[in-house]
């Protein structure tokens, strides 16, 4: 793969990009119209969407960073982007153009006032993997392998300016509107913020290896501060492949669902215990041994879960709660969905709309054990996903509902489920996590 030997770091630079990535993607409209005259709806379409995904996948790669961690994000909202672009933006977890040599050098003369030859005994200059916000080397020390991560050049400065250029898209895509919808893009801004601050990467993988290491089969780094800096982490080198390389080939249904249960007890002791969880769960994160353990990766990601908002969002969880129209409504409001302000109209139909998703979005928590293989829960979910994105009566309305912790929390499920289905994993005992 070309590697990168220069990062657009400026508002200008970085702008101009954009820029030129909006002129292309006016240009596959025109083309769009004109297919339009000889080819169906779909298919023009779907041609558009490709041609955008492309364009913006290739747009935003360069700029790496801020712009590039959104795509990813969305990648993993399966049921609400078009195919083209889950598929182009899911590749922000593995295919990025990585840093230069000469650029990973600087780097470390930067921030260590050494070359990387003078602080491992061996250190591979070009990079195994490349993401979003940084890229990952391999090198030697202390009679180990370490996988050295490398933040890219200028991501942190640039992350308040890239949202602002990425803001008018999102508003578009998710019907924001109002004053208040500045809560969610400082929500974003304040994580993206701690992502880039690798110092408290380390203090939290420490705390998450220390809480988590008793659960079965899985399997965590160990984290080395006096090989680190604010931009550059070292830890040591997991053997094992991506979750979504096993899924693809996998057929022992045993070890799908043992590598399911430690990936759900994981994530609900995080949720429930720690009130804090991982909240980057995406093939990329998660690698498959040889010995059919699953390892974890990469905590930069971290949101706390507050009381106020834990406590009214797993009341929602339960069958008896969503179907008391009293209890429902009034955990509707202090999640902040519905809203004082909102007309009959609005109740009404957001009523509606959260009855729908709620009732079938927990259903595993409904039962002791779920089938995570079940094709026809997620089919139900892109279908209502689908659904509600061709709503013109929801197009009408203000989109801008509910906590700013939802953005973060809902990410955390929507990619938990995900992965849970790529496995495959059946007869997952769902509160697995009291016992442990």
């Amino acid at each position: 793969m070309k590697t990168i030997d220069k990062i657009p770091t400026s508002k200008i630079q970085r702008a101009t990009k954009l820029v030129q990535t909006g002129a292309k993607v006016g240009v596959n409209y025109l083309k769009y119209y004109g297919d339009r005259l000889t080819k169906t709806e779909d298919e023009s379409k779907e041609r558009l969407n490709e041609s955008n995904a492309e364009d913006i996948y290739n747009g935003l790669k360069t700029l790496k960073g801020s712009a590039l961690k959104v795509a990813q994000m969305l990648s993993m909202e399966k049921s609400i982007l078009p195919q083209a672009y889950v598929e182009k933006f899911s590749l922000a977890q593995f295919s990025v153009p990585p840093l230069s040599p000469p650029l990973v050098t600087k780097t470390f003369k930067k921030y260590f006032g050494k070359l990387p030859t003078e602080i491992y005994d061996t250190f591979k200059s070009t990079s195994v993997n490349a993401a979003s916000i940084g890229q990952v080397h391999l090198a030697e020390k202390y009679g180990k392998k370490l996988a050295v991560k490398i933040q890219y050049p200028g991501v942190a400065d640039s992350i308040a300016s890239d949202l602002a250029l990425v803001k008018p898209i999102a508003i578009k895509m998710f019907n924001i509107k109002g004053k208040d919808s500045d809560k969610y893009f400082n929500e974003v801004e304040d994580k993206l913020r701690e992502e880039t601050n690798y110092l408290l990467e380390i203090e939290q993988s420490k705390a998450i290896v220390d809480a988590c290491k008793h659960i079965p089969n899985l399997k965590f780094p160990e984290y080395y501060e006096e090989l680190s800096s604010e931009r550059i982490i070292t830890m040591d080198w997991m053997e094992g492949e991506h979750l979504s390389e096993f899924t693809a080939y996998n057929t022992d249904k045993a070890l799908a669902n043992t590598l399911g249960q430690a990936l759900w007890d994981f994530y609900m002791y995080q949720m429930h215990v720690l009130k804090k969880v991982h909240a980057d769960p995406h093939p990329g994160n998660f690698l498959i041994s040889k010995q059919g353990e699953l390892i974890a990766l990469d905590f930069g990601c971290m949101k706390t879960v507050p009381e106020d908002f834990y406590v009214p969002y797993f009341e929602l969880a339960k069958p008896e709660v969503i179907n008391d129209p009293k209890q429902f409504t009034e955990k509707m409001y202090a999640l902040e969905i519905l809203r004082e302000d909102d007309t009959k109209e609005e109740l009404e139909f957001f009523s509606a709309m959260f009855f729908d998703m709620l009732s079938l979005f927990t259903k595993p928590f409904h039962n002791e054990t779920f089938d995570f293989s079940d094709e026809t829960f997620f089919n139900a979910i892109a279908e209502l996903g689908e659904r509600y994105s061709k709503s013109t009566e929801l197009r009408k309305m203000n989109g801008n509902r509910g906590s700013k912790h939802f953005i973060y929390i809902n990410r955390t499920f929507f990619g938990l489920y995900n992965l849970m289905f790529d496995l495959k994993s059946k007869n997952i005992k769902i509160n697995n996590f009291k016992t442990l």
